[in-house]
């Protein structure tokens, strides 16, 4: 008796003892993912989960239950639903979508009213890792179940339109015309590496989280700037670029003055989770850079962010993204003019027609084809941002273009920039099209056709001869899709003939006529063939011929030229190949 009290002790003490640590792992969780520590906010929902479970679940082993400590009051800390939510939103925002599913798919029993968003997030997940199917159905459950009138819902909507582009743009007849290749190892490391900048033609400079040993204690993944020599066409030696830089925070996503001695830059912050970010200015003083000023409030708004600079090839204007008041929504682009020392004196929205109720991100202007780039998440296209690209026509923008795939991914695609007179001949761009969670430097190149041969020269103007009135005259090469009236374009020369003909002839009035084989239900031939030479007519009056002078009859098979069969009943296919035709003949005159 006296043993099996000792083992009842024992075992309370040690459930008291897990319970304790689930309290621990669930409230170092909530922690995390209140300051945005997402990485750490996962491991620690997973070790919460994996020894509290009561919710049954095929993602997870559930070995114990949680006991509340009776020793102190403990602080308040998530449910199991909520931290299972949190976990899958965890994973999302660390765009590791693979691990965020299948937390998702859990959320989705939830009450709906207090994880309404579970769907929506679960479907963008699947639209991610290529799941398309199963997207659309989870895009259609969410449009089903939440009847808010909100920019979720909108999203949704455009999501599905996003569907349908994705699968038109992936079967695409000119896909081999592209090479995708994802940067050397030394361009990508750990970390996120993008915003690619060309200073000169052999430094590339862009932004990077790499681990850096020089850098301040606790600072070793901190975003900065750097360099890629090159030689012989690769990416050589890696450098820091000396820009001074705080050790509270992020600087990077650059723009240089033409001549190459004002360098803009992006710094942020982030507190509590929210990103603070501004732009400010260096200058260079022989081979090393000032400390960087923030630019004054014609660029940064007091409360709001402004980032991502880039200088048009003349100089005067500083192109940037801001979420500040005056613009569509979330982030738009905005353009400020400078002085010849590069400060800001005005500064306008770039309107409606680019800018959308959502973001607008990291523009860039190709000087040789007068476009510019930018990506945006508010318009339809792969999913995430995409790069579009517009021109200023006449003072205007034209309405963007999507780029498509594979210039665009199912994933986020920012950052561009190219060197060749040609907007795709030679590119770096960003994405995290082949990454778990950050974005990483790709190089991309589209070979060019060559331009076409002159065009031959027109061949004299011959008049022709019209056949005698009702004698029919077959039109060779005329074809139609099987057992359809449906001209193909192999057909469009001899109708061309025709018409040509007709033109030089303007008082004729032509009867068009098809005929089938024996083939068939009397029935269907009869319905065949007048549909048939109905559609040559109706190709003759695109091209321009008065309908009053086209007649059109079928006639199916009781007009043969030749025999459908041979002398010993069987089948004729030369004879029928033959009695299968379209022929015209003069009718009148008018």
């Amino acid at each position: 008796m006296k043993n099996i009290f000792l083992t009842i002790v024992l075992f309370s003490l040690v459930v008291i003892g897990k319970g304790q640590f689930a309290y621990d792992y669930l409230k170092a969780a909530d922690y995390y993912y209140k300051k945005a520590d997402y990485n750490s906010a996962a491991q620690y929902y997973e070790k919460y989960l994996a020894g509290n479970r009561t919710i049954v679940s095929h993602a997870v082993y559930k070995p114990y239950t949680t006991q509340p400590s009776t020793k102190k009051t403990q602080a308040i800390v998530s449910s199991e639903q909520q931290a299972i939510y949190k976990l899958a939103e965890s994973y999302r925002l660390l765009n590791d979508y693979g691990k965020a599913v299948p937390w998702y798919a859990e959320a989705l029993e939830f009450d709906k009213t207090q994880f309404p968003l579970a769907p929506y997030h679960y479907a963008v997940a699947l639209r991610a890792l290529a799941r398309y199917d199963l997207a659309v159905k989870a895009f259609e459950y969410f449009l089903d179940t939440y009847t808010t009138q909100d920019a979720y819902r909108e999203s949704a909507t455009r999501e599905l339109q996003n569907l349908r582009f994705i699968v038109q743009e992936i079967r695409r007849p000119d896909l081999s015309t592209y090479t995708v290749e994802k940067g050397p190892s030394s361009l990508n490391p750990q970390g996120a590496n993008y915003a690619p900048v060309w200073l000169g033609d052999s430094l590339l400079l862009f932004t990077s989280t790499r681990p850096d040993n020089s850098g301040a204690k606790n600072h070793l993944f901190t975003n900065r700037i750097y360099g890629a020599a090159y030689a012989n066409g690769q990416p050589d030696t890696i450098t820091r670029i000396a820009v001074p830089q705080p050790k509270d925070a992020e600087q990077g996503v650059i723009a240089l003055s033409p001549d190459g001695n004002i360098l803009y830059l992006t710094r942020w912050v982030t507190k509590d989770g929210k990103k603070k970010s501004a732009i400010y200015i260096s200058r260079k003083s022989g081979n090393t850079w000032s400390e960087p000023a923030i630019m004054d409030t014609v660029v940064n708004t007091p409360g709001y962010s402004s980032q991502q600079p880039f200088v048009m090839p003349d100089g005067k204007r500083l192109l940037f993204a801001s979420d500040k008041p005056g613009g569509q929504g979330g982030f738009d682009l905005w353009s400020a003019e400078l002085n010849t020392d590069g400060t800001p004196f005005s500064v306008k929205n770039l309107g409606a027609v680019l800018n959308t109720s959502w973001n607008e991100q990291a523009p860039y202007y190709h000087a040789a084809s007068g476009e510019l780039v930018f990506s945006t998440d508010g318009r339809i296209g792969m999913g995430g941002y995409d790069f579009f690209y517009t021109k200023d026509s006449a003072g205007s923008w034209q309405e963007p273009v999507n780029f498509g795939y594979p210039v665009n991914s199912v994933k986020d695609d920012i950052y561009f920039n190219s060197k060749g007179n040609n907007i795709l001949e030679t590119v770096w761009l960003s994405s995290d099209r082949d990454a778990s969670c950050c974005l990483e430097l790709f190089s991309l190149k589209k070979t060019i056709p060559p331009p076409p041969p002159p065009p031959k020269p027109e061949p004299p103007v011959v008049t022709l001869v019209p056949p005698p009135a009702e004698v029919p005259t077959v039109l060779d090469n005329v074809y139609y899709d099987f057992s359809q009236s449906y001209l193909q374009p192999a057909s469009y020369p001899a109708l061309d003939r025709l018409a040509g003909m007709l033109q030089q002839h303007a008082d004729l009035v032509i009867e068009l006529s098809a005929h089938t084989d024996s083939k068939g239900s009397d029935k269907l031939n009869q319905a065949l063939s007048e549909a048939r030479a109905k559609s040559c007519v109706d190709y003759l009056v695109s091209k321009g011929i008065d309908p009053s002078r086209l007649q059109y009859k079928g006639y199916a098979a009781t007009h043969p030229i030749a025999p459908n069969t041979n002398a010993d009943g069987s089948d004729n296919p030369e004879g029928r190949a033959r009695n299968r035709r379209t022929e015209f003949k003069v009718v009148g005159k008018q």
